[in-house]
């Protein structure tokens, strides 16, 4: 029996639902939730990441201030403009999008955002707080993860979870929310990467299988324990010169082996990506709601 589908369309949509209610309450308030963008250079994926976060911002009724910089931007302009938008009342949520240019230090800029509106949760205090368990905003794509099991009815305490990737943007938070004492939490984690030794060891022994290693088809068939979740994060472009685009959109797995072992399984592309924005929209309604 092939594995279930866990559509990540549909869990964003109704997670966006709930959050509509909200910004309801927050408008009631006289309050708009204010989402910044700041993207430097023109790289095709960055843009077309970019411009989903502003169409789904304008369906919720959240405003979105569009900063659009040449590449050629120098670091101290692009920590000027954040510094601006850390000042202005509108604005809870402050979004660079990575990669920048290879002259700006990313580690700086991120350090300059107001952890009270790092709606991304790559900042320093940020990393801390959601280590410790404290109050504040979790990486987008880590809670997306957590929310899409959850909402699929996917237990994870005392599960086996074994995490493809070491990231400080996925594989680490996901390795410490899923290990903490909290709701969604409370597993048995291990985490793999490209320096472990039988692999397949590992992942054959995993009840929920992460793969965000960002390498496509890391992950075979006879990897997959029978009856596991599987959890693709991995969206990468391979080349494919008989398509219009001449590339198409591959996760970590291999989907169609896993679609015949796993017991469920996200797609790529309509899986976590979708989550990943949509909790981008949660974080910034809740820091409007913070104040």
């Amino acid at each position: 029996m092939a594995a279930k589908i866990i559509d990540g369309k549909q869990i964003a949509a109704e997670v966006q639902g709930e959050l509509g209610a909200r910004i309801q309450k927050l408008s009631a308030r006289g309050i708009t939730p204010g989402l910044a963008v700041v993207l430097v250079g023109e790289d095709p994926a960055s843009i077309s990441y970019v411009t989903a976060k502003e169409r789904a911002c304008e369906r919720l009724g959240i405003f979105s201030s569009d900063n659009r910089l040449p590449s050629d931007t120098s670091e101290q302009d692009l920590l000027d403009l954040i510094a601006q938008l850390n000042a202005d009342p509108h604005i809870h949520g402050i979004l660079v999008q990575l990669p920048l240019p290879k002259h700006i230090d990313s580690g700086r800029v991120i350090a300059a955002i107001d952890p009270a509106k790092d709606v991304d949760g790559f900042h320093p205090v940020s990393m801390g707080n959601m280590l410790l368990g404290l109050p504040g905003f979790i990486p987008c794509t880590p809670h997306g993860v957590l929310v899409m099991l959850e909402k699929s009815g996917f237990k994870t305490e005392g599960a086996e979870v074994v995490v493809l990737g070491r990231s400080n943007i996925v594989g680490k938070p996901l390795a410490a929310l899923l290990s903490q004492k909290r709701p969604n939490g409370n597993a048995t984690v291990t985490v793999c990467h490209t320096r472990t030794q039988n692999l397949a060891e590992h992942t054959r022994r995993a009840d929920i299988l992460i793969a965000a290693a960002g390498s496509p088809g890391m992950v075979t068939g006879d990897m997959i324990k029978p009856g596991a979740v599987v959890i693709d994060v991995g969206v990468n472009r391979v080349d494919a010169p008989d398509t219009n685009k001449g590339y198409r959109l591959q996760g970590d797995v291999v989907y169609e082996e896993a679609l015949q072992v796993a017991g469920a399984i996200t797609p790529v592309p309509g899986g976590v990506g979708p989550m990943t924005i949509t909790m981008l929209l949660f974080n910034t309604v809740e820091s409007a709601e913070r104040g």
